[in-house]
């Protein structure tokens, strides 16, 4: 098949130096602006906070617990305002956005509040603030715009607390102001979160009491478009800073005429915890995870020092940071990332819905009859994105959102898809799919994957279904059935047909291997209205995590999960969000400490 030969030399070319990189030239690959304002540890030291009895020189013991807003040694108001100095007045404290509605008992026709309420699942409102995200549940739903309060806590339109936010903020826009973090947080015992854009499904950027890095402004130069020499190998790169988000991405790959691996979701930022969680993408078919193209990393550590690694310097954090978890090893603050040439990309999408023809038995044939192909055209180097869920009329909706055929013709992908297409036919599939070919991906993605509302009333568990059991006849079949008995039961599906190429195994990162191994990644949520009772969400909590998803893990045993949007209570098993050996395989955290405990010692 010449297809497959074709993707095929992309993946060879790829991966064949990622087992030995040299050092990548420093001279091609100059810092940012704002990673130039960074300080020596001797002049961290210097700075002191005496009101408080601390300095951020001083080391001390790692406590069991942190120290939270009430505690005894919680810093005085005059130590915030002398921090707020050393950071030029980047330091911000926390106000919930939704605030205003709870100022007056005019609240719900005011128009700060109306505007609030209106814009509510625009992901844009909650990334340009200083400290809301898209979880909101784990935030504790504490102060919503009174038509969204939730019923189930009781405190429709009546209070509005800080909840889980963090205490403060610091609006970074130097490598400085985040170094003064690190160390003023060492001092004081607090806890640190990052939040770039908040777009995480468990809230990992979010924390009670805790001091918040908000590196989303990190976008004072954007992305250089430079040229990376190793090994021999010569090819495009992109150095992007930490604020970056994946549209900013793909408008420059089409301007300079190259590919750039990202995810699907518009303003998901590129480098936090979608690159540093591993990063699936439209393109992993052929490329890979987002993790495997990085070249370098510029970060702060745990204890406030400023420095890049890469293959050859500090190759541990380098390991760590490339799918270890976001937020996890350090503070990035820009990386550098290979680019590949312009592709042609061909996509499909179509939605269908069940009725009294098309019954909902006709259309679990018709899933079988596609993920019986799964195989062949992840192997082709396809991607497909699509949800399942129920009508309020009680039928089956299917949307593909977007099916990605990656350096395909259009008459390349009919040819491919046609004794699918058969299939469904005889099936009588009401289908009248889209069938479109862009000369780049940037126009692919854009057509393909609209903005989607940040929806903040769910909870998910989700699985990756490994080649093994796609593969095979019974436990293929097994897993649709499991699929259709967790859908039949009430939760909805997002499922992604996906593959990593030929070498992606066998590179060097601290990745999930089961991605390695993956054809099928599919997610189970459940949602609820704001009016729902307690006991109705924590009945969907139960089933979602101690009878659901357990028959999907039981037919998948040593697979796992993507961290970034399993369920809450997976994140404790190392084995399933990292895979064997996982994050601790080389001792990373013992020996450079970690973000979110903070240490002083490398």
């Amino acid at each position: 098949n010449s297809n497959l030969e074709r993707n095929a030399e992309i993946s060879h070319l790829t991966y064949a130096s990622d087992n030995s990189r040299s050092a990548i030239q420093s001279s091609v690959f100059q810092p940012f602006e704002f990673e130039d304002h960074h300080l020596s540890d001797e002049a961290l030291d210097s700075h002191t906070y005496h009101e408080a009895g601390a300095c951020l020189s001083c080391a001390r013991s790692i406590e069991s617990c942190k120290t939270y807003p009430g505690d005894t040694d919680w810093p005085t108001e005059s130590t915030w305002q002398k921090f707020n100095v050393s950071l030029s007045g980047a330091l911000i404290q926390t106000v919930p956005e939704a605030s205003p509605c709870y100022k007056s008992n005019n609240s719900s026709v005011d128009s700060v509040c109306q505007a609030l309420t209106s814009s509510w699942n625009n992901s844009s409102l909650r990334i340009e603030d200083p400290t809301s995200i898209r979880a909101l549940l784990f935030q504790g739903q504490t102060c919503l715009p009174p038509s969204y309060a939730p019923g189930f806590l009781g405190l429709k339109g009546k209070t509005c607390t800080l909840g889980g936010y963090p205490a403060y903020t610091v609006n970074v826009t130097s490598v400085t102001q985040i170094q003064l973090a690190v160390r003023f947080a060492n001092a004081h015992n607090l806890r640190i979160v990052i939040k770039n854009t908040g777009h995480d499904f468990l809230a990992k950027s979010t924390g009670y009491g805790a001091l918040n890095i908000w590196t989303h402004h990190l976008k004072a130069q954007k992305i250089n478009y430079e040229q990376y020499h190793e090994n021999g190998e010569n090819g495009p790169a992109v150095r992007l800073g930490a604020g970056v988000q994946v549209f900013e991405v793909y408008e420059l790959a089409k301007k300079h005429s190259v590919t750039i691996i990202g995810g699907e979701g518009r303003t998901v930022g590129i480098i936090g915890g979608y690159t540093q969680g591993g990063g699936h993408s439209p393109l992993s078919s052929i490329y890979g995870l987002s993790a495997d193209h990085v070249l370098s990393i510029s970060l702060v550590t745990a204890s406030g020092a400023f420095i890049t690694v890469n293959s050859t310097h500090s190759p541990d954090l380098f390991w760590a940071i490339r799918g270890g978890g976001g937020g996890t090893f350090g503070i990035v603050t820009s990386m550098v990332i290979k680019a590949y040439p312009q592709l042609k990309v061909t996509t499909m999408r179509y939605n269908l819905t069940t009725s009294a023809s098309f019954t909902q038995d006709k259309f679990w044939d018709a899933m079988a009859a596609y993920i019986d192909r799964f195989e062949e055209f992840a192997d082709l180097g396809y991607y497909s994105y699509f949800r399942i869920i129920h009508t309020p009329t009680g039928e089956i909706a299917h949307d593909m959102t977007s099916w990605v055929a990656p350096n395909t013709t259009e008459s390349e992908f009919r040819s491919s898809i046609e004794p699918l297409m058969s299939k469904w036919k005889d099936l009588g599939v009401p289908i009248n799919p889209i069938i479109r070919e862009y000369d780049n991906y940037h126009d692919a993605w854009q057509d393909g994957f609209p903005q989607e509302a940040w929806t903040w009333n769910m909870r998910q568990a989700s699985r990756f279904f490994p080649r093994a059991v796609i593969s095979n006849a019974t436990s293929r079949a097994s897993s649709l059935s499991a699929i259709r008995s967790v859908f039949d039961a009430g939760a909805r599906l997002i499922m992604f047909n996906i593959r990593n190429p030929p070498g992606a195994a066998d590179i060097d990162n601290a990745v999930n291997p089961a991605w390695r191994d993956v054809l099928l990644f599919a997610i189970m949520f459940v949602t609820w209205n704001e009016t729902a009772p307690v006991e109705h969400v924590e009945r969907l909590s139960r089933n979602l995590t101690e009878v659901w998803n357990p028959t999907w893990k039981a037919l998948t045993p040593g697979s796992g999960t993507y961290m970034t949007v399993g369920g809450e209570e997976e994140m404790g098993s190392r084995l399933c969000v990292l895979g064997e050996g996982g994050g601790g395989k080389r001792g990373v955290g013992g020996k450079r400490g970690v973000a979110w405990a903070l240490a002083e010692s490398e």
